[in-house]
């Protein structure tokens, strides 16, 4: 078969794809400081799922505390679901094994956890700003310990607005 090459050159990479749907993602969340998305992906480039930060199904969300501070009952923290868990949780479909999952914001060690025993081989992440809590480094500990990939995500050759 002959070659026609008439297609359009400057499409967007999978990667891009798959951030910039985690990043639209991310502005579902109604946290006023953090807004985060994730976006897992098959081994083949199928979207199996997507997910945000915030609280779960089945209450009113206006009901409940968004500050970072104060007494624990009256932040966020917990009753916000993390946008990892979010996307593992709303998938529908069997097994995660092999899978990839972009992410707007480095996962947390309760979010490692969660991909750890979901069977995901691979984080792309766009952000690492909390690279220096324990959380982020016990999730690295954890992720190392698995096998479990984490690549920042380089961009390509179309630039993506990131948020965060």
């Amino acid at each position: 078969m002959k070659e026609v090459n008439k297609q359009r050159n400057d499409y967007l990479s999978w990667d891009e794809y798959f951030m910039g749907i985690a990043l639209l993602s991310a502005m579902r969340s109604k946290d006023p400081n953090t807004q985060v998305g994730a976006c897992i992906v098959s081994k083949t480039n199928r979207i199996l799922s997507i997910g945000y930060n915030g609280t779960p199904n089945g209450f009113d969300d206006k009901f409940f505390p968004w500050d970072r501070s104060g007494n624990f009952l009256e932040t966020k923290y917990p009753f916000v679901c993390h946008a990892e868990m979010n996307a593992i949780l709303n998938y529908r479909g069997g097994s995660l094994e092999g899978s990839r999952m972009y992410v707007t914001l480095f996962p947390c060690n309760e979010c490692a956890k969660a991909v750890i025993q979901s069977g995901i081989k691979e984080i792309i992440y766009a952000s690492d700003k909390y690279a220096d809590t324990v959380a982020t480094k016990a999730s690295k500990r954890m992720l190392d310990a698995a096998g479990i990939k984490y690549t920042p995500y380089s961009g390509g050759k179309k630039e993506i607005l990131i948020v965060l």
